[in-house]
């Protein structure tokens, strides 16, 4: 069995314009000195990776490679989240979704999956660039908000969705497999792929294309109420990803899984604190463990009630108490012994 690497930080939730999580260096000065070794990158902070340079020159790679290492950290993942949202955007999304794009393409749409396209690609290049060969992102939704279907959804319109999302995903697709890159999709609500139902939709769109993998986030199935650890027996083979983040649902007389329409204090299901909330992550890192994942545990912070100091603070020490360090022998092999054919079928009576 394999083991799993970490503790590693998504540093997305934590940059800020003060010092330490306005540099490179502070930020990563930061998360070593509260006990992480790796840190998951988020591409559209220009301060902590320029992607055009990124893409272009190795040269530039390696040297920022070697500024994190500088502080006993290493770079996880990169993140094209926001880049990834909007290669797929319905046209009722445009207004709120044109604040992740540039300004000069804000109200073109077209320009605007352009631009995510293009980006994508120079994450996976750079990851490549860097000798990491798993890319995380969102899939963007063409369907969701037909999600609760009413009126009806006319008859097709799933397949012929799936279809238009993987035809905008599989010249990227193609350069991932290019690169060696498995491009890792966050299985996640507002996402046309959000469970276990939707990915194989989406894999099958692809014809099963080998690039197309998942980050596993037991948060957002917490919240939907879907069996996160099955899950994993599910699709262990996909998952190439973790992020760790805990939730919890607590369902009232009066809400349940959508939240009517309540701020994330309110809601019965919310984003908590590593340990803060239902998640039983024993389990999980039990089951990856298991199926031989040996990719990185990040954390990602979202808890609406405690700060981020306090839940990066927490993060670090959680993860690593939860990290299995794999067996190399079977407790029972004191009483074994050296195999003997005879001696089997004797046993056997044969």
């Amino acid at each position: 069995m394999s083991q799993i690497k970490g503790p590693a930080i998504f540093l997305a939730q934590f940059v800020d314009n003060k010092p330490p999580f306005n540099s490179l260096e502070g930020i990563c000065k930061w998360a070593a000195d509260l006990g992480y070794k790796g840190i998951q990158i988020p591409t559209w902070e220009g301060f902590l990776i320029d992607l055009d340079k990124a893409a272009e020159s190795k040269t530039y790679c390696d040297e920022l490679k070697g500024t994190v290492e500088n502080f006993g950290l290493a770079i996880t993942e990169l993140s094209t989240h926001l880049q990834g949202q909007l290669v797929a955007v319905n046209p009722a999304y445009d207004v709120q979704f044109d604040n992740f794009c540039p300004a000069n393409i804000k109200g073109n749409s077209k320009a605007r999956t352009e631009w995510a396209i293009d980006q994508v690609k120079k994450a996976i290049v750079a990851s490549n660039h860097m000798g990491i060969d798993v890319h995380a992102t969102f899939s963007g939704a063409l369907m969701w908000h037909t999600m609760y279907p009413w009126p009806q959804r006319p008859s097709g319109l799933v397949e012929q969705g799936f279809k238009a999302l993987a035809e905008r995903w599989l010249s990227i697709l193609d350069v991932a497999k290019d690169k060696g890159v498995d491009i890792c999709y966050e299985i996640h609500p507002g996402e046309d792929l959000h469970d276990g139902i939707t990915f194989e939709m989406f894999l099958e769109a692809t014809n099963n294309h080998k690039a197309v993998n998942m980050l596993y986030d037991p948060s957002h199935f917490e919240l939907q109420q879907l069996d996160y650890l099955a899950y994993i027996d599910h699709y262990h083979e996909f998952i190439k990803m973790f992020h760790v983040k805990d939730a919890e649902f607590n369902p009232t007389g009066k809400s349940g899984v959508y939240g009517g329409y309540q701020n994330w204090v309110n809601r019965p299901g919310r984003f908590r604190s590593l340990g803060d909330g239902h998640i039983d992550f024993t389990s999980i890192f039990s089951k990856l463990t298991q199926y031989g994942y040996d990719g990185w545990a990040v954390m990602e912070w979202e808890c609406c009630l405690k700060s981020s100091e306090q839940g990066a603070a927490e993060g670090a020490p959680f993860i690593q108490q939860h990290l299995i360090n794999v067996a190399g022998k079977q407790f029972d092999d004191f009483a074994g012994g050296d195999t003997d054919e005879q001696l089997n079928k004797t046993i056997l009576g044969i």
